[in-house]
């Protein structure tokens, strides 16, 4: 079938998902679920959307879960925020929408993987930045020509985050291009870059509701700036698909984001069970990078990554690590409930006084 593909399909190198492995008593940190389950008030919203109602298209504005997203921020609009079917679809037309200029865009060398995969599809040329020896960010290297920047923070896959003002000095740097923040982990410590929207025109963040609010299978987004960069959104939305949420996705995620009590119920536990995580891989000898995300980012000067990750495997326990310069001794390892880091801190001292050093 691959002569009826068009040349653009045949360029591509599509994202890889982190796996979905089928298998018992599966210990499952690499894909940087929530460990804690979607807010009851959500169930319940969703449940009773189940009804007749279904025949009928959901509100292709979304305007109640963008008034609750807005009140949630406070100080903003329904103008200023755009929903779509998860934070990817949202960055997809961000891309095609602000990002497709006759300048390169710019994001770090070790960053999320999707962003050169919407460049291939939509033929936008971009330039890596490349973070430090500690994989940290530094605005001014942004400091040179480009069609946009884009980042997560914190980013991924280190978990290491920028401070707010250094958003700001970004943004005021690079009047002429739009700064895209993904902030898809902020919630689990960072400072989120949204209070700066209304003074700078040129920012863009993004975030969703997969992390934080536990509802990765539901898939909703969402992009918050100021209305020119959102009527732009919405006219490739509206050219594309009209309907991005349906009815029950409506529903949950207005629910999940009026939950405040469970929304920093279930994130304090992620931290506190991270600050206990680090701890415990450090003693081991591991090396952490600070991560203010639902992952934690580490290494062990001794043993091979990709062998700990398969030995993990043997054991049920699945991480994710990446094949790629820089990184390739690296695990990314999802934070779990208490139950499961014990379980896989038990398995890595195992592990490590088994296996052979490199």
């Amino acid at each position: 079938m691959s002569r009826f593909w068009s040349p653009t399909v045949r360029a591509l190198q599509p994202y890889v998902p982190g796996e979905q492995p089928k298998l018992a008593n599966l210990v499952k940190l690499n894909t940087n679920e929530n460990p804690y389950g979607p807010s009851p008030k959500a169930l319940a919203a969703m449940q009773a959307e189940i009804n007749d109602s279904l025949r009928l298209y959901p509100d292709p504005e979304g305007v109640r879960l963008r008034e609750a997203i807005a009140q949630f921020f406070g100080d903003l609009s329904i103008q200023q925020v755009f929903v779509g079917n998860g934070s990817d679809e949202v960055l997809a037309l961000i891309f095609l929408a602000l990002l497709k200029h006759d300048r390169p865009i710019l994001f770090p060398d070790i960053t999320y993987s999707f962003y050169p995969v919407y460049c291939g599809l939509y033929g936008i040329d971009y330039r890596t930045v490349p973070l430090d020896e500690h994989f940290a960010l530094h605005v001014a290297d942004y400091r040179q020509p480009n069609g946009g920047i884009i980042f997560p923070n914190p980013n991924a896959p280190t978990g290491r985050v920028l401070p707010r003002s250094e958003i700001a000095t970004l943004a005021e740097a690079n009047p002429d291009a739009v700064i895209v923040i993904d902030e898809a982990y902020i919630d689990f410590g960072g400072e989120s870059a949204v209070p700066l929207v209304k003074h700078h025109n040129n920012l863009l963040v993004v975030q969703t509701l997969s992390k934080s609010r536990s509802l990765a299978g539901l898939r909703v987004g969402f992009a918050i700036g100021q209305p020119e960069l959102i009527e732009a959104l919405n006219r490739v939305k509206n050219s594309f698909n009209s309907y991005p949420l349906d009815r029950i996705a409506l529903a949950g995620a207005t629910a999940a984001i009026e939950d405040r009590v469970w929304f920093d119920q279930t994130r304090q536990a992620v931290m506190r069970t991270r600050a206990f995580l680090t701890a415990e891989l450090e003693t081991l000898g591991f090396e952490v990078l600070p991560s203010m995300a639902n992952f934690v980012f580490t290494r062990h000067p001794r043993h091979d990554a990709e062998r700990l990750a398969q030995a993990l495997r043997e054991r049920s326990i699945i991480v994710r690590h990446f094949r790629q310069p820089r990184i390739d001794q690296f695990l990314r390892i999802t934070v779990g409930t208490d139950e499961q880091c014990a379980t896989l801190i038990a398995a890595l001292k195992e592990i490590v006084s088994e296996t052979v050093s490199v």
